[in-house]
């Protein structure tokens, strides 16, 4: 039966009992997973991510395009980084998801039908404007791109909400735990989607070189084109999803509670009011820091250092062919008991692999150009590409143990809630981290016009300004280089300060994670 759930505590107390006993955490735990008759459920969950990684591609894409046209600065691309953050304050709405709905719809779907309506509506109407937006030849209209692209990334966003709510029922209780596979497989496709057609489709150097046998001045899509496609493409998505999907009836599910908005923002308070959660929540704030200069800024760097953007982009493709495959690799351990482990014996690896990159950009300019030409030789390539993979493994590995372990501790009741608060703290300390260090790569450079040493080469005008009187802007402190040590020191201070603290959250049984209703 539908029980109604008095935050306060003035339920009867029989139900008291009810809602306050929970199963013996050696019970608890799921049974060994098994997708026999789950795999439909699996393949739709990862078409479900695969759209929300759509404007997450986007918005990697748009910044290569925007430094490879040498016409923004470091403090307007850590503007552009706004767009993510949606993701960082999603716990603010994720209670009135999980709250309000028409139930003969179904919980989730009510929601994911009309998100998913608006993102492709956005999604046209963007693709009417970019042209405007996005010109050729002259600087970006970045007001407008990240109003617009920071709506589509909230739409996003409450579609994450949704998806992972639904992931938890959806799937078998002994299969939970690749819902994380189904995220990261997802995320990974739609992202490569949406950075592979924006970047490299359109280019008409790339397009010439492998796909075309006569040359053009065009690629062989458009960023408005493929805009429109996708458009059309979620909303015909959606509406099959509307028609032939059906929800389970949440009034059957064990254990469930009904709720209303202002007892869901309660519910909310008394999940972060949860001792462990707390201490779980300083640590997703913070752990990031150590990596966020080598991950926002080094394909910039690589950029600035004479590597096209069409090459920029073909590593990515490559990285994002790894990313679909890890999960389903690291399955077994993303889904193991212990994910959290796994992520601190790679975190050490991961913060010194951070060298590698700085030593390879430095020495890049030198490497890539002969008598001053540009002149990329294979085993430069084959070094840059190593790095990446070897980054990329560590960086999506540990975010599907990060994934793993929240599917795991997270109370059902509230699946919805509980999930998006944890990824939400742990979107909010990456994409805080990563536009401090857009914005500090600026402020920590110290450069000078080769004939005017009063001009310091700081904005674009200034460094046209040095160009039209035939000087050169020279570099004296690459503050990128600077970013990198400092972020590895602190992910270092990090690791050893949390190492026991995360191991131990971990071991800690299911009603520690859980709430208490009485």
């Amino acid at each position: 039966m539908e029980k109604s759930l008095n935050i306060e505590g003035e339920e009867e107390e029989e139900e008291k009992e009810k809602l306050g006993t929970f199963e013996d955490p050696s019970q608890s735990l799921p049974d060994k997973s098994n997708l026999k008759g789950d795999w439909l459920n699996f393949f739709l969950l990862i078409l479900l991510y695969t759209i929300q990684g759509l404007p997450l591609g986007l918005a990697i894409a748009l910044p290569i395009i925007f430094q490879s046209k040498k016409m923004v600065t470091y403090k307007e691309q850590a503007f552009f980084s706004l767009v993510a953050w949606p993701y960082s304050v999603k716990i603010l709405w994720a209670p009135i998801i999980d709250s309000l709905y028409i139930q003969w719809i179904g919980r989730r779907k009510s929601w994911l039908i009309s998100v998913q309506y608006l993102m492709g509506a956005f999604l046209y109407y963007t693709a009417t404007n970019i042209d405007e937006w996005l010109p050729e030849s002259e600087i970006p209209n970045f007001k407008k791109l990240v109003f617009t692209f920071g709506v589509i990334s909230f739409l996003a966003a409450t579609q994450d909400i949704v998806v992972d709510g639904w992931a938890l029922t959806m799937l078998k209780k002994n299969n939970v735990g690749h819902a994380s596979t189904c995220n990261g497989t997802g995320v990974a496709l739609g992202v490569l989607i949406g950075t592979i057609c924006p970047v490299l489709l359109t280019s008409a150097d790339f397009c010439n070189k492998y796909l075309r046998t006569t040359d053009s001045r065009e690629g062989i899509i458009t960023i408005k084109g493929f805009l429109y496609f996708w458009s059309i493409t979620i909303i015909l998505i959606t509406t099959l999803i509307g028609i032939f999907k059906r929800e389970k009836d949440n009034r059957l599910e064990e254990g469930h509670v009904k709720i209303n908005v202002l007892q869901s923002y309660q519910l909310l308070w008394k999940i972060f009011k949860l001792p462990n959660v707390r201490v779980l929540a300083i640590a997703l704030l913070t752990m990031k820091i150590g990596f966020s200069a080598t991950d926002s800024v080094s394909n910039l760097k690589l950029i600035d250092a004479g590597i096209s953007k069409d090459d920029i982009m073909i590593i990515t493709i490559s990285m994002y062919i790894v990313k679909m495959i890890v999960p389903l690799i690291v399955s077994k351990y993303t889904s193991s008991t212990k994910p959290m482990s796994a992520y601190m014996k790679l975190m050490p690896i991961r913060l010194l692999w951070s060298i590698p990159y700085v030593v390879l950009i430095y020495y890049t300019p030198i490497l890539i150009k002969s008598n001053g030409v540009l002149n990329v030789p294979t085993y430069y390539y084959l070094i840059l590409v190593f790095i990446c993979i070897v980054h990329e493994i560590l960086a999506f590995t540990m975010y599907l143990f990060t994934l793993g372990f929240f599917s795991r501790i997270c109370d059902k009741r509230f699946g919805g809630t509980y999930m998006t608060m944890l990824s939400t703290i742990a979107s909010f300390g990456w994409v805080l981290s990563n536009t401090l260090a857009l914005r500090m790569i600026d402020v920590l450079s110290f450069s000078k016009c080769s004939n005017n040493d009063s001009n310091n080469c700081s904005t674009i005008q200034l460094k046209n300004t040095c160009k039209l009187n035939n000087g050169d802007c020279i570099s004296i402190v690459n503050g990128y280089y600077i970013e990198v040590v400092v972020c590895m020191i602190i992910g270092f201070v990090w690791y050893f300060s949390y190492k026991k603290t995360i191991k131990n959250l971990q071991t800690k049984s299911a009603s520690n994670w859980q709430l208490d209703l009485s």
